[in-house]
């Protein structure tokens, strides 16, 4: 059956009862279509083109009636010519090559002397145009940009816009005709024209700031808006126009960025719109949102600003979740700029954080990062961890660090630090990044008079709940190392009151680690080297140190490998009665370094630090400690002077810098380790040799070596008071133990000692002395070296930075070196002495030849 228009067509199908009768009818219609189109009758085209197009919209093919359609365009009939651009407009797109045909067609349209016929044409041009097609007919748009229709002008920008998209290049071709059709009466054309400069502006600075003359234009176009008593003909909820205020609002940004003069004529209508649109209605937010924005984008005053950052407080109390959001988020991006004015609204952003909506809850949490600083540091964070208590899991990662991280950053107090950290392992331990727990620890070893604080403090934690993990790690490493220092001190309770603690209590909490259900690998390396130190102090009783013994022995047998090697070889230690407690001696404390971890949020953690830093890098070459994370530290390639180009001497230089390649990276840790191989200038003491033992702390991974110092006190350590007296060093060594001058001026004097040892050729131990040569105080000193290309340096940090008339503070550097060779150095000092700053550089190759032994 042939249907004869589009009605009947509709009926026919509306009348199928199923999906396979539906479809036999579209492909019989097709078929009468396609043999109608072949007889060329003219007068039945535009029924079968509005069935196709009908066809089309049902998800039928209808590619074959393209050509029909750009025959209805030429009908001079206007009802064809509105059939035919629909046609081409839903069966065509700007890839199809029959798009060639259609742009003469629309050439001759555009000069049509009927105004909705070039509409027609403008408007399927806006919407299939591509770029040859752009190219052809820009000048045509160009022309009717200044038509004095205005039903033509506003249709004439929009294909203006389509253009520029399409080709960028043809932007300057409509730059003086749109100024005029800035300040067009008509409201749509002057939204159209808007719309055009912004894009154009996006597209070419320099028509940028062309455009930054029509400010006064755009602002009196604006102020007329906000001015305007109610207009019923662009009013919206009561707002004149609110879509054209909105689009001069972001002109208006783009054009005063940057520039302050630009920004000083907008300052004014800011202000008005700021204070006279209605915030009742969700009208007015998008504009008074939009307005905010700009305020903050320009070169606005400082009183504008505070308005601004005040608008999205007002935001925030807002029932509307998009609106609470959206200003949470401008909060975010501005909080570097504005921290001050944010904080104001710090109670209500807290607030945020118990709202229902997810999203809410997650930006209020990234801003209550951002808000943290050294006055609100214990109210912002005791109110992350309320929130730490009841948040989702998904939370709680990125919470734990950044709480740590701004402890570490803003703490008042090393307790309120330590307090800090062991609520956040109370309530989340399984949530703790490695990191940041090795953090706690280098705090606990470089806080002696926290240590029983510290650890009272872990023991009643973990005897209340052994399930968190990284608080099992924490608790068990801190009373393994420091047990004796908990009996002495006994527990603390809320009261702060002291109460006995045997080691009965010690051993039974340690050993119901491992029959916990919560004990996995890595807890149960920990329990058995905490076990093997506790029962190496003094203070554990015989039942006990056997207690302890069994237990090792029973995990000589463990299916798992590493936990049966370990209880083997502490076993093998634990018979060594005279040499264990030497072995077993404290750890000594690790290097202090700020702890910066990835990002775990859209914002910046609290205590990162720059790209060109890692702070946690293992090729850092230590210069002093780090305290509280405030203190950079930079990487070789930052801290280095440039490494040796040739082997002239430089001489002392102040302020330079060598052109020579730097220093190759190399692993930190490997070199540190390194150094605790040989005895070091301040002590000759020496252990005896016991069989090589396994270690695991929380600071690297196992290492098997001999149990020297090394292993279990620091290299610069004196030794332990139960320790066999100190032999006297070689001869050969005596000989070397001679202070070398190498800077002294400014106040400052370093003297360089270097120690060999003759097993360890091309090897050279160097013990660098500052001390002040006059009454002043020398503060904030860095110490760097460098090495030529054929030796490597390593370096440990700094006793303390700052050097005090009459004391002496030292830094131990080793270098390696091929036997033979002289030992050179490049070093650079920076400090401030009577609030002046001093960098100076110097080269020193004093050293005695042969310091590096002789060639085998």
């Amino acid at each position: 059956m042939v249907y004869h228009n589009l009605k009947a067509l509709i009926k026919g199908i509306r009348s199928c009862k199923t999906v396979a009768d539906e479809r036999a009818l579209i492909q019989q219609e097709s078929a009468a279509i396609r043999a109608s189109f072949r007889e060329e009758d003219s007068y039945a085209r535009h029924n079968n083109i509005a069935k196709l197009l009908y066809i089309h919209m049902l998800g039928s093919p209808a590619h074959f009636g393209q050509i029909e359609c750009l025959k209805l365009v030429a009908s001079p009939r206007f009802t064809d010519k509105r059939l035919g651009y629909l046609g081409i407009m839903l069966l065509l797109d700007e890839n199809q090559e029959v798009l060639t045909l259609v742009t003469n067609s629309l050439k001759n349209d555009m000069n049509h002397s009927n105004m909705y016929a070039v509409g027609l044409a403008l408007c399927t041009f806006a919407n299939i145009a591509s770029e040859e097609m752009s190219r052809d007919l820009a000048n045509e748009i160009e022309k009717l940009l200044g038509s004095s229709n205005t039903y033509i002008r506003k249709k004439a920008s929009l294909c203006a816009l389509r253009v520029v998209k399409k080709v960028p290049d043809l932007s300057d071709h409509f730059v003086s005709k749109v100024k005029n059709l800035l300040t067009d009466p008509n409201n749509g054309v002057q939204l159209t024209a808007i719309t055009l400069v912004t894009k154009m502006c996006q597209l070419d600075n320099a028509i940028l700031d062309e455009f930054r003359n029509a400010v006064p234009l755009l602002v009196r176009s604006l102020k007329e808006k906000v001015s305007r008593a109610h207009s019923p003909d662009h009013d919206v909820s009561g707002i004149t126009d609110p879509f054209l205020q909105v689009k001069i609002l972001r002109l208006l940004r783009m054009l005063g960025k940057g520039d302050h003069a630009a920004s000083e004529l907008m300052n004014d209508i800011l202000a008005q719109v700021s204070t006279n649109t209605d915030a009742t209605k969700n009208v007015g937010n998008s504009i008074l949102y939009e307005a905010v924005l700009t305020v903050l984008e320009i070169e606005a005053e400082d009183s504008l600003r505070v308005m601004a950052i005040n608008i999205l407080g007002k935001f925030l109390s807002n029932r509307d979740n998009n609106i609470r959001y959206v200003a949470l988020h401008t909060l975010n991006k501005v909080i570097t700029t504005e921290a001050d004015v944010v904080q104001r609204h710090r109670n209500i952003i807290l607030d945020c954080l118990r709202d229902g909506d997810i999203s809410i809850r997650r930006r209020a949490l990234e801003l209550s990062y951002a808000l943290i600083n050294e006055s609100n540091v214990k109210i912002l964070v005791r109110e992350l961890l309320a929130f730490l208590e009841v948040a989702d899991d998904e939370f709680k990662l990125g919470m734990t660090t950044q709480i740590s991280l701004a402890a570490e950053r803003y703490a008042p107090s090393k307790r309120w630090h330590i307090d800090t950290v062991l609520r956040t392992l109370k309530l989340a331990g399984n949530f703790v990044r490695e990191e940041i727990l090795s953090a706690f620890i280098r705090l606990v070893a470089h806080t002696p008079e926290l240590q029983a604080y510290t650890a009272s403090k872990l023991f009643t934690s973990l005897k209340l709940d052994i399930s968190q993990e990284s608080l099992t790690l924490a608790a068990t490493w801190v009373i393994g190392e420091y047990s004796e220092v908990l009996l002495e001190a006994g527990l603390i309770d809320q009261e702060e009151q002291q109460k006995p603690v045997t080691d009965k209590d010690v051993v039974d909490l340690i050993v119901s680690i491992l029959d916990s259900p919560y004990a996995n690998y890595l807890t149960k390396q920990f329990v058995l080297t905490a076990l093997t130190k506790i029962a190496s102090r003094s203070t554990t009783s015989g039942p006990q140190s056997e207690r302890i013994s069994e237990v090792l022995l029973r995990y000589t047998n463990s299916p798992e490998l590493e936990l049966q090697q370990r209880a083997v070889e502490f076993s093998s230690l634990y018979r060594l009665v005279g040499d264990r407690e030497a072995v077993l001696e404290r750890m000594p404390p690790p290097e202090l370094k700020a702890t910066v971890m990835g990002t775990v949020s859209e914002n910046k953690p609290v205590g990162s630090t720059s790209k060109d830093g890692d702070l946690m890098g293992d090729d850092i070459i230590s210069t002093s400690p780090v305290t509280n994370g405030a203190q950079q530290v930079q990487s070789n390639q930052d801290l280095l002077s440039q490494i040796f180009g040739s082997n002239d001497d430089t001489g002392s230089t102040s302020g330079a810098t060598p052109s020579a390649p730097t220093q190759p990276q190399r692993k930190g840790m490997d070199d540190i380790l390194g150094l605790f191989d040989s005895s070091t200038p301040s002590s000759s003491y020496t252990q005896p040799a016991v069989p090589p033992i396994q270690t695991h702390n929380l600071f690297g991974g196992s290492s098997t070596s001999s149990p020297a110092p090394s292993l279990f006190s620091s290299a610069t350590s004196p030794p332990p008071a139960q320790a066999p007296a100190p032999a006297p060093a070689p001869a050969s060594q005596q000989s070397r133990l001679t202070q070398y001058t190498a800077y002294e001026k400014n106040g400052l004097k370093i003297t360089l000692t270097p120690q060999t040892n003759p097993a360890k050729p091309g090897m050279v131990m160097i013990l660098a002395r500052f001390q002040t040569s006059g009454e002043q105080t020398v503060t904030g000193l860095s110490f760097q070296a460098a090495v030529p290309k054929s030796q490597q340096l390593s370096m440990l940090p700094m006793s303390n930075p700052e050097v005090k008339p009459g004391s002496v503070e030292t830094q131990q550097m080793r270098v390696v070196a091929p036997p033979g060779s002289n030992v050179r150095l490049r070093l650079r000092i920076s400090f401030a002495v009577d609030g002046q700053s001093v960098t100076d550089q110097t080269d020193f190759s004093s050293f005695p030849a042969g310091l590096t032994g002789t060639v085998s």
